[in-house]
């Protein structure tokens, strides 16, 4: 099949049409025909280098939305015609210690869309290579508000799962933008009390809208420290350099603070600031193909939504430029068709 697709041939070059030859379809692969797109960081990091791995020509995209259009002989519970999401992970080997595990997040073999070179999901259609990986998308979310999900959703929605937090459990989110705004609506309907963070009270409003009781202006003098042990989990979405002692000092005894925002620089913390109340620091990413399944389902039960801004293919300039300056209002996504 030939897949029409939109390119990226320098760093921070703009996009251009791009045809490749996606060859015979493998027994456990799925061709699906993409409505809907979204746009994340990560796509920009790509497409900007910002990693320094990127090999032009790059297609990006990691949160598709569409339907099956082919699906290889050894697929089960898939037809054509299905509405499905292909996210952040498209496959994985399911036979190392970790898919076995049902970790399929953690495959060193798992097959990254966004990191295939020009094999994105910035097209009018995108091959998953295990069909274990194509999600079928719950009726209740159209498809616009469903591709986000497919990576901000799973990656804010697994760590609930992986650290064991608790509806009785006090929580705060630092950041309110395309993955803290989810974060905090999980975090809502899980049952938690929750708190938003964020430098100023600029979106103090969105913050009540989206379930959060309390709120913290990170920015203002003391406002960090007059928190101190307030919190049994924290999950920090932002890729910002922050004090991190401050952070940790927000956790009561053997709190976590979770990071799923990238910083530039390394985290460092005084060793007295996890040592006496046995505090922990982690790293989450996006979920397993059975938490983002989870996370579809409790996110249709729920009624929780991203906020979307929805752009045509021909804005896909427009769209791009907005998530890269971080004004999008709270996920960019592309109509393909």
């Amino acid at each position: 099949m030939r897949v029409q697709a939109y390119a990226a041939h320098e760093a921070g070059g703009p996009l251009r049409p791009y045809e490749y030859d996606s060859g015979p379809l493998g027994a456990n692969e799925v061709d699906v025909r993409v409505t809907h797109g979204g746009i994340c960081h990560t796509d920009i990091g790509l497409l900007d280098d910002e990693f320094g791995i990127s090999r032009f020509p790059v297609v990006a995209g990691h949160e598709a939305i569409g339907v099956v259009e082919a699906v290889g002989n050894a697929v089960e519970g898939l037809s054509v015609g299905r509405r499905v999401g292909v996210g952040a992970i498209a496959g994985s080997c399911f036979h190392c210690e970790w898919c076995l595990r049902g970790e399929t997040n953690l495959c060193p073999a798992r097959d990254d869309t966004v990191m295939r070179g020009d094999r994105g999901a910035f097209a009018g259609h995108v091959r998953a290579s295990d069909w274990r990986h194509v999600h079928p998308i719950p009726d209740a979310i159209p498809s616009a508000q469903a591709a986000p999900l497919l990576c901000a959703g799973t990656t804010v929605f697994s760590p609930l799962l992986v650290n064991g937090v608790r509806p009785t459990d006090r929580v705060a989110v630092v950041g309110i933008g395309g993955l803290g705004h989810l974060a905090i609506q999980f975090l809502a309907a899980w049952g938690c009390d929750v708190t938003a963070i964020s430098t100023t009270p600029a979106k103090k409003a969105d913050a009540e809208r989206f379930g959060a009781s309390g709120f913290i202006a990170s920015g203002e003098e003391g406002a960090l420290r007059a928190a101190a042990g307030s919190f049994d989990f924290v999950l920090c979405t932002v890729s910002a350099n922050l004090p991190w002692d401050d952070y940790v000092g927000l956790l009561r005894p053997q709190g976590t603070l979770c990071v799923v925002g990238v910083p530039e620089q390394p985290i460092a913390l005084s060793p007295m600031s996890l040592l006496p109340a046995a505090k922990r620091v982690v790293g989450g990413i996006v979920g397993s193909a059975a938490h983002t399944r989870q996370m579809l389902d409790f996110a249709a039960r729920h009624d929780i939504r991203p906020v979307v801004e929805t752009f045509g293919v021909a804005e896909f300039e427009k769209a791009l430029g907005r998530v890269r300056e971080g004004s999008t209002r709270y996920r960019a996504v592309v109509e393909f068709a």
